[in-house]
């Protein structure tokens, strides 16, 4: 797989720096279960948080699922191995999920971004305030798509790539 970054904004070097840093022992997980996590929020809420949970656990075999804090929120974080994959969190005015795969990869970014219009694309996740933003249909074939990629190979790649520079300018 080759890594291009496909804009000035640098969303390759988000990704990498995220699957870099989110390492065991970054995460502190608190004593809230992911049933517990979902069910203190509103009706509304805790419906499309079970969906995409349920959606993230079945469609991606590659992950296990606590919740931890991150970025000072706790959140459902989705590992592959050490590295995190996804995350799906409730912030002040919006839920948030984050795909660590469609921040590697320009085509996934951009074909989602036009298959979910409504939904708000940040560097790191994807913003939505309803169920009418994030169809359970979409979500879906997001996540079969991801969980086809390996985050710990984008992450070799990419450190040996960075090796190869360095040894260049030497």
């Amino acid at each position: 797989m080759q890594i291009k970054d496909r804009s000035n904004t640098g969303r390759l070097e988000y990704f990498l720096i995220s699957v870099l840093i989110f390492k065991p022992g970054f995460l502190k997980t608190p004593a809230m279960t992911i049933a517990e996590y979902i069910r203190k929020e509103s009706a509304d809420k805790e419906q499309i948080l079970k969906t995409i949970h349920e959606i993230i656990i079945h469609g991606d075999p590659t992950v296990t699922a606590t919740v931890a804090m991150m970025m000072g929120k706790e959140m459902i974080i989705y590992k592959c191995g050490e590295l995190m994959k996804y995350g799906l969190a409730v912030m002040k005015n919006c839920m948030s999920l984050h795909v660590m795969p469609v921040y590697a990869n320009a085509a996934l970014y951009e074909k989602y971004k036009r298959l979910l219009p409504k939904a708000n694309f940040q560097k790191g996740c994807i913003n939505f305030t309803g169920a009418e933003q994030m169809p359970p249909g979409v979500v879906r074939e997001l996540i079969q798509e991801c969980a086809r990629v390996n985050l710990a190979t984008i992450r070799e790649e990419y450190i040996q790539s960075k090796k190869k520079l360095k040894n260049k300018k030497v």
